[in-house]
């Protein structure tokens, strides 16, 4: 059974900064040594998309619309993964999601299996 649990979001003005926490549980010591982690985010009436994903390698890719502006932080020891939003925009409001996958090739986000419920992120004046 595999778990992802997203929380941090919340309302901020236009230039803020927030940080989002994944935590994650599977019947294995390391979840980030089987798993492929990422973010993602869903804006309203949108389809969802990929911000950043994570391999078992820790091979990080970002998408370029917040590679400048997001920070993804990976705690294998905490089973937690962070994303540190900094210089947030109007746009970035959506709801953010964490997502696991354990097949082979998960640059995609057609790869990712497990889901958390998501987090909102409001960014307005």
């Amino acid at each position: 059974q595999v778990e992802v649990r997203e929380s941090g979001g919340g309302s901020v003005e236009p230039g803020g900064s927030l940080r989002l926490s994944c935590a994650t549980s599977a019947r294995i010591e390391s979840v980030f040594d089987t798993y492929c982690v990422g973010w993602f985010r869903q804006p309203p009436g949108q389809p969802r998309e990929s911000l950043v994903v994570s391999d078992r390698t820790d091979k990080t890719t970002y998408s370029d619309s917040v590679k400048d502006r997001f920070t993804f932080i990976k705690d294998k020891a905490e089973n937690t993964v962070y994303l540190q939003m900094n210089s947030l925009r109007p746009e970035d409001t959506a709801m953010y999601y964490c997502g696991l996958s354990r097949r082979p090739f998960c640059r995609h986000i057609s790869s990712y299996e497990y889901w958390g419920q998501g987090t909102e992120v409001t960014v307005s004046s």
